[in-house]
């Protein structure tokens, strides 16, 4: 159940399009952990942020007003592997770049994966870690 968070200019994206963004960010993010059917459970409990920022709170030190956006994705302890890592970076950012309908986009997207510390992971009242992940019943799988 990982958290992603977007971070762009109000302006990047079209009005009318988060939905869309969460949808697909979440699904890429799902499959990189290996989630091939996420069912209810991984549905109700990965959320995206979506944070449309005044075009002037985004810069860069060639700009004030930068096209950087930033995909902030924790994910619980030992959720992806190197393998997924690398997929989810590369989905994330054709994803953005594909909905920001800038073509350029890929070279000012960055995605920062953040894995929660052992235990550092708290859902329904409970820090979870690998093993109370794994004690997860598989109907959540």
């Amino acid at each position: 159940m990982p958290m992603i968070d977007v971070y762009a200019a109000a302006d990047l994206f079209p009005a009318g399009i988060d939905r869309q963004l969460g949808e697909e960010l979440t699904l890429a993010v799902l499959r990189a952990e290996g989630v091939i059917s996420p069912g209810p459970f991984h549905a109700n409990n990965t959320a995206v942020y979506i944070h449309r920022m005044d075009q002037f709170t985004v810069q860069t030190a060639a700009t004030a007003q930068a096209r950087t956006v930033r995909v902030q994705i924790i994910t619980p302890p030992g959720a992806l592997s190197r393998d997924g890592q690398k997929q989810i970076v590369k989905e994330a950012t054709e994803i953005v770049t594909r909905i920001s309908r800038d073509a350029t986009q890929a070279q000012r997207t960055w995605v920062l994966l953040t894995e929660a510390a052992e235990g550092g992971w708290g859902m329904s009242g409970t820090a979870f870690g690998r093993e109370e992940f794994a004690a997860l019943p598989l109907k959540h799988a």
